[in-house]
């Protein structure tokens, strides 16, 4: 009963602790470049004042420069997806006969029963572009909750680790704590900033690939490469059907559609399996299953979102699980961290 009712809470508390969890999540990424600044006598806030301002002129870039093209992408998408059906409707091909044996049972049914029925065409004025305004002011008071508190909590410097420190009652565990602290904030530091420049990349060469292959709105797929990748599993396989849609109908030919699905997967798979392994550590490999399950979860629970910050919230889990006695099989069990031996006691002579 506990565990329905608290995941009823995560997904009626969506649109708040889905800012909240990103806040958090950029407040550890800024951690150590935050530290290098007060050892140089810079004050905290300004220090907080510094990286929000990168964030809001980030986010004002991306508004700017990748918005359209991005909205006309989604935009196009049904007729897109009609274009393709017909396509494949046409000349006899498996798809027609399937609509031509669909039909001919429509008619069937229509015969014994005598009678025709009213068809009935709806027709929605409402496009995508007009769905994603809508969702806009949503979307940016979200964004702007985020970035506000990402600056108090920056601007706190180590308040909460002090606290959650001091609350300790011995040495040792105070101790224990602060290593854990700092290797959540060493490791997902790494993670977060190394994937975010990773994807960069890939969405780079994504764009510039469908620019060579002549595929319209290369721009807005390669920044759809960049977004999606943050999804483990999903993510390469969405924009590559994506592009390759996209290309069946701009250039025509099944052929061309079938390279450019496979120049995006294998600059996916490069990406996965070669510079982000040597990037960022083979430590924080997890267990592909349960990493699949939480993407899963938390796609249910926080939509899209949930996705992007299912990976650092599981590598959370899994440092404080390597880092606490009793929870280590757990760890080891979450990813490849081997399980540190116990210490043996002495025997008693």
């Amino acid at each position: 009963m506990f565990i329905i009712a608290f995941v009823a809470a995560l997904v009626a508390a969506a649109d708040f602790l889905v800012p909240v969890t990103a806040a958090i999540l950029s407040y550890f990424v800024f951690s150590r470049p935050r530290r290098a600044l007060e050892k140089l006598g810079m004050p905290s806030m300004a220090i907080a004042a510094l990286f929000t301002s990168f964030l809001i002129v980030g986010v004002g870039i991306a508004i700017a420069w990748f918005a359209a093209p991005v909205a006309n992408l989604i935009d196009d998408m049904p007729r897109l997806v009609g274009e393709v059906q017909t396509k494949l409707g046409e000349g006899g091909g498996a798809l027609a006969k399937v609509n031509e044996a669909a039909q001919a049972l429509d008619d069937a049914v229509e015969d014994s029963k005598g009678k025709r029925t009213m068809e009935v065409e709806v027709v929605s004025d409402r496009s995508t572009s007009v769905t994603i305004l809508s969702m806009a002011p949503k979307v940016m008071s979200q964004v702007v909750f985020s970035i506000f508190l990402t600056f108090f909590l920056i601007g706190s410097g180590d308040f909460f680790a002090r606290r959650t420190v001091e609350s300790l009652p011995k040495l040792t565990d105070k101790r224990h704590a602060v290593e854990i602290i700092k290797t959540i904030e060493d490791r997902l530091g790494r993670y977060l900033g190394g994937i975010a420049i990773i994807n960069a990349g890939l969405g780079v060469s994504i764009g510039v690939a469908m620019y060579l292959w002549g595929v319209p709105n290369a721009i807005a797929l390669g920044v759809m490469g960049f977004a999606l990748n943050f999804v483990p599993f999903l993510g390469a396989v969405a924009g590559a059907l994506v592009a390759a849609l996209v290309a069946f109908v701009s250039l025509g030919t099944g052929w061309q559609a079938a390279g450019v699905l496979v120049t995006y997967m294998t600059l996916t798979s490069i990406e996965g399996q070669i510079v982000t392994p040597l990037a960022i550590s083979r430590r924080m490999q997890l267990n592909t299953p349960i990493l699949f399950l939480v993407v899963a979860f938390f796609a249910y629970i926080w939509s899209v979102v949930g996705m992007v910050v299912a990976v650092p919230i599981l590598i959370v889990i899994k440092i404080i699980c390597d880092e606490v006695e009793g929870m280590r099989a757990l760890g080891h069990f979450l990813g490849d961290t081997k399980v540190k031996p116990r210490t043996p006691a002495p025997e008693a002579t």
